[in-house]
C-alpha cells in the first residue's frame, strides 16, 4: 500500500488546515489509520487514529477537541481536520497504515510527511 499525504501549510495561531492522505494499492478498508508528527528536533509521535470501518477514532492528549479524523474507504482517503492551531503544533505530518501494540499505536506503512508550520 502506498500513502500520498497533502494539505500541509503556513497558517496563523488559531486558525484551520485540513490533512489529506490518499492510498493506493492494497486493501485500504482493512487497515487502522493514523496520523504522526515530528517536530524539529523530537521523536515522532502519535497524533490520531481511525479503525477500519471508521466507527472508532483515537487522539493524543494534546489535540483531543481540536483535531478531528475521519476515513472515506470508497474513495480511499483519511482525512485530519485541525483546528485553533497552537504554534507547537508546527511538525511535519505523516499518515500511516497503523496497528495498536499494547496501548501504544503503531506506524505499519508510512507515507511520505507534509509541512505544517503555525506561526504565533
Amino acid at each position: 500500500v502506498q500513502l500520498q499525504a497533502s494539505g500541509g501549510g503556513l497558517v496563523q495561531a488559531g486558525g484551520s488546515l485540513r490533512l489529506s492522505c490518499a492510498v493506493s494499492g492494497g486493501t485500504f478498508s482493512g487497515y487502522d489509520m493514523g496520523w504522526f508528527r515530528q517536530a524539529p528536533g523530537k521523536e515522532r509521535e502519535f497524533v490520531a487514529a481511525i479503525s477500519w470501518s471508521g466507527r472508532s477514532t483515537y487522539y493524543a492528549d494534546s489535540v483531543k477537541g481540536r483535531f478531528t479524523i475521519s476515513r472515506d474507504n470508497a474513495k480511499k482517503m483519511v482525512s485530519l481536520q485541525m483546528s485553533s492551531l497552537k504554534p507547537e503544533d508546527t511538525a511535519v505530518y505523516y499518515c500511516a497504515a497503523v496497528n495498536l501494540v499494547g496501548s501504544s499505536w503503531s506506524g505499519q506503512k508510512w507515507g511520505q510527511g507534509t509541512q505544517v508550520t503555525v506561526s504565533s
